[in-house]
């Protein structure tokens, strides 16, 4: 053995661990993110106090003139369910339907804002900065949320001109308005991380929305339509959460029936299982959406 061999090898050096970035920082990174764009959303909609206005005006319509109208035409003798014993008023049947409206609409829209900023460049400087996607994406999807839900509040208040009487029930419709709220808001964003363009996204999301509405019951019993339509009420996700706010707010069933909601081989969901599925909606969109977004450049 050499006196090199006998020497310990000084170039060599012990590997030293690199700590990883710890934990806790990192979720707090990630609330921060969720509070900043969750605000943000929010200042928009206080902001624009025409737009809040404007989305109003066309459920209180449909609320106001064609539910007293078709009030009116189905209270003459023989003419529809309310003729018979224990019919109740239509308005209080379009009620719930009416709700779905308001909140439906501006959750969906948040996904045209994405877009938007796509084109404006927003988007991109968003996402150099060193925050997580998915936590990008959960703030967008928080704050359109809580603005849709926020539309069906004045509504809310009107529940007794349509002869809903005012008590604990409102509030868990609004919890069931937030629930839907999400669900679309992750659809919506779901759309808009797919479409790039903002002319296409529109026309797509206005192709979407009047068919989920008509084959949700919201404006009409649907459990009479022909079975390729009843098909498309049952994959049509707006239908649960028109029939859970329906059996939440007293009166919604009384006009059509309690057996006017989704069937399955003759059996109903019961209320939790139809918000369950939203959930679950919701959950496997925004996951989907994530990846989508995890790889937009």
């Amino acid at each position: 053995m050499t006196r090199a061999d006998a020497l310990p090898d000084l170039t060599q050096r012990p590997a030293v661990a690199v700590p990883a970035p710890p934990r806790r920082a990192a979720v707090v990174r990630d609330l921060r993110t969720l509070r900043v764009l969750w605000r943000r959303e929010m200042l928009r909609f206080v902001r624009n106090r025409v737009r809040i206005a404007t989305s109003l005006v066309m459920p209180l319509l449909f609320l106001l003139i064609l539910g007293s109208g078709l009030n009116s035409a189905l209270d003459q003798p023989g003419a529809g369910p309310s003729a018979g014993p224990g019919s109740g008023d239509f308005r209080t049947y379009l009620f719930p339907g009416v709700l779905l409206m308001v909140v439906q609409g501006p959750a969906m829209t948040v996904g045209a804002l994405i877009v938007w900023d796509r084109q404006a460049g927003f988007l991109r400087q968003m996402l150099v900065a060193p925050v997580r996607r998915e936590a990008l994406l959960g703030g967008i999807c928080l704050g359109g949320a809580t603005s849709g839900a926020a539309y069906a509040v004045p509504m809310l208040l009107m529940a007794g001109v349509v002869g809903v009487p005012y008590g604990f029930h409102l509030l868990l419709a609004l919890a069931v308005l937030v629930l839907v709220a999400f669900s679309f808001t992750v659809l919506g964003v779901l759309g808009a991380v797919c479409i790039k363009k903002p002319e296409t996204f529109d026309i797509v999301m206005g192709l979407c929305a009047m068919p989920l509405l008509f084959l949700s019951g919201a404006l009409f019993p649907v459990h009479q339509l022909p079975g390729w339509l009843n098909a498309a009420v049952l994959v049509n996700p707006l239908t649960y959460g028109v029939d859970a706010l329906r059996r939440v707010i007293p009166g919604g069933t009384a006009w059509a029936g309690e057996d006017a909601g989704p069937q399955w081989w003759g059996w109903t969901p019961p209320v939790l299982l139809e918000l369950a599925l939203l959930a679950l909606l919701a959950v496997g969109a925004l996951t989907v959406a994530a990846r989508r977004f995890s790889r937009t450049d």
